[in-house]
């Protein structure tokens, strides 16, 4: 579970739908040991033999931070269009009830609903776009690789990355630059997070506060995939020029070395 990162679910009747993050390499594995502990306790407490679930899991890549928002809101509304409550939070067997709520999210460990609060930004903001979206069709393209949840900007060159990802060649063989870049609000969450520091408050007068921006400034262009004229934009970096980030990250990256 290290590299599978959980942002939302919902069990319904007769299948359940997750939206999560996988790095693992071992997303099938990890679906079939889900599977299998969940098909064993059915049949302890129900009886019966044969198979519990029936097909193979079906999954769908989602483009970016965008999509992934709609993606985690039509997951929790399908109670709704089930027309099984009238509430997302009512449903108990989604997560819709956890993100903004210390007690649920104390019960659930396992789901990153840290994450989905920053991504949504506040409990007011999660609940109106949940309540807009209940008539939302799903923007999925269809590609060689299968079903990526996507706009019309996924040009070709972007799906032939994704295409690429599925290739059995090792990690180790693949181009630096068609790595699945994470989210900016994810890595900068576990830089906070590992520093115990908002970035707002990394004061750049100090040493210490110098080498925590250069240190955040090679995880947003690594691991996010920025740009040094978008990371210019960031308030930490605002007194610098974009022109000048390029040898702050190589001095930055053979200290972290």
């Amino acid at each position: 579970m290290n590299h599978i990162r959980i942002f939302a679910f919902c069990i319904m009747d007769t299948h359940y739908h997750l939206v999560l993050e996988n790095t693992s390499g071992r997303l099938s594995p990890f679906l079939k040991q889900v599977n299998g502990q969940y098909a064993m306790h059915f049949r302890k407490t129900s009886g019966g033999s044969g198979y519990v679930f029936q097909n193979r899991f079906h999954s769908t890549l989602i483009q970016d931070e965008s999509y992934l928002i709609q993606a985690i809101a039509y997951v929790l509304l399908n109670p709704l269009r089930a027309r099984t409550v009238k509430q997302p939070r009512d449903y108990v067997w989604s997560s819709a009830r956890i993100p903004f709520n210390e007690v649920e999210k104390g019960r659930i460990p396992w789901l990153d609903a840290e994450f989905v609060e920053n991504l949504f930004g506040s409990s007011p903001e999660f609940d109106r776009v949940l309540s807009e979206s209940i008539d939302f069709d799903p923007p999925i393209m269809k590609t060689r690789l299968g079903p990526i949840w996507g706009g019309d900007d996924l040009n070709a060159d972007r799906i032939g990355k994704f295409e690429r990802r599925e290739l059995p060649d090792p990690v180790k063989r693949k181009r630096i630059d068609d790595r699945f870049f994470e989210p900016v609000n994810k890595v900068i969450q576990e830089f906070e997070t590992r520093h115990a520091i908002k970035v707002e408050r990394v004061s750049t007068d100090t040493h210490s506060g110098k080498r925590l921006r250069a240190e955040l400034l090679v995880l947003l262009k690594d691991h996010s995939g920025m740009k040094y004229s978008e990371i210019a934009e960031l308030e930490l970096f605002s007194d610098l020029q974009a022109s000048s980030l390029g040898r702050l990250y190589q001095n930055a990256k053979r200290r972290m070395r």
